[in-house]
């Protein structure tokens, strides 16, 4: 039987670290650093021949943190791994999935390339932007659901006259699936965006005076459609809002934003390494997905389905 060995880029070590408690899994020794230049470089300071190699690493910008899963997995592999997975909480460049004006690129299928090319035998994400990305690997995807840890926790936590909302058209699946788990009603906001990060609320569809609402999104940046849509909802008549995003990049002003809004509270997951200003935050409050990920990676050592456990978004 090959041994099961973890491993931690530096984009997110606080939850590689809780995955290894969870699981009892010590993490795994591996030397990473930067040249004066900048240049990556990545040594396994222990034998990972024959055995089962698990990366944990998010890959939001800086582009390092792209560079060092790849590299990561490529010294994994010619140091006779048996297999790689890259587990990678929050897949970056997502939002880039499609040509939607000329002359742009598709980053997200090249960042996909890379990442197959690099050698990675399965990828383990959680929440991407467009679920049709798991289609961009050659490789086996498996799509974790943050609404396996929200649904419990908010079930229980019994708010009365409840509704969930999706801030745009897109995320409309993942309010629904909250919608129907929660037995809240579900609302839909209709919204343009005039230029990149800057969103505007065009209508409100459904009953929202008098109600507590849930804005369920996948994930923040600068907060604009965030705050946008508290806003309008506050404007329309709603009691308490909360949000729950999966991926907390919240980018710029984004947390002192969500400090001055109409929201109750945000509660956001621990896919992205958080930084002071966040954690301080009385209005944000982070909910781990480490035992997900430390379920998902049992049961893909073990070769055991990992979809049937955690695939709960389907509405």
């Amino acid at each position: 039987m090959p041994e099961l060995k973890l491993f931690a880029g530096r984009s997110n070590s606080r939850l590689a670290e809780r995955i290894g408690q969870h699981i009892g899994v010590p993490m795994g020794k591996c030397t990473i650093k930067n040249f004066s230049d900048g240049e990556l470089w990545v040594k396994y300071t222990e034998n990972v021949r024959g055995s089962d190699v698990f990366i944990v690493q998010s890959t939001n910008p800086p582009a390092d943190n792209l560079m060092e899963l790849l590299i990561m997995v490529d010294a994994a592999k010619r140091a006779s791994a048996r297999r790689v997975t890259a587990i990678i909480p929050y897949f970056g460049y997502a939002r880039q999935d499609r040509k939607d004006q000329p002359r742009v690129s598709i980053t997200a299928k090249l960042v996909s390339n890379l990442i197959t090319k690099s050698g990675v035998d399965r990828v383990i994400t959680m929440d991407l932007h467009a679920p049709q990305i798991q289609g961009f690997f050659d490789i086996p995807v498996d799509h974790l659901y943050s609404s396996a840890v929200y649904i419990s926790f908010f079930a229980d936590r019994k708010i009365p006259n409840l509704a969930v909302v999706s801030p745009d058209v897109g995320g409309i699946k993942m309010a629904r699936a909250f919608a129907k788990r929660l037995d809240a009603d579900l609302i839909l906001i209709d919204k343009r965006r005039p230029v990149q990060n800057q969103a505007e609320v065009m209508n409100i569809i459904g009953k929202v005076d008098g109600r507590n609402i849930l804005i369920v999104d996948d994930l923040i940046d600068t907060g604009g459609t965030f705050v946008a849509a508290a806003q309008a909802l506050k404007d329309a008549g709603a009691l308490n809002i909360y949000g729950a995003c999966t991926h907390a990049i919240l980018s710029g002003t984004a947390v002192k934003r969500i400090e001055d809004s109409a929201v109750s509270k945000l509660y956001v997951t621990d896919t992205i390494h958080l930084d002071a200003k966040v954690l301080q935050s009385k209005k944000i409050e982070v909910l781990s997905v480490a035992e997900i990920f430390g379920e998902a990676i049992q049961r893909g050592f073990n070769n055991q389905s990992i979809s049937s456990l955690f695939d709960v978004d389907k509405g």
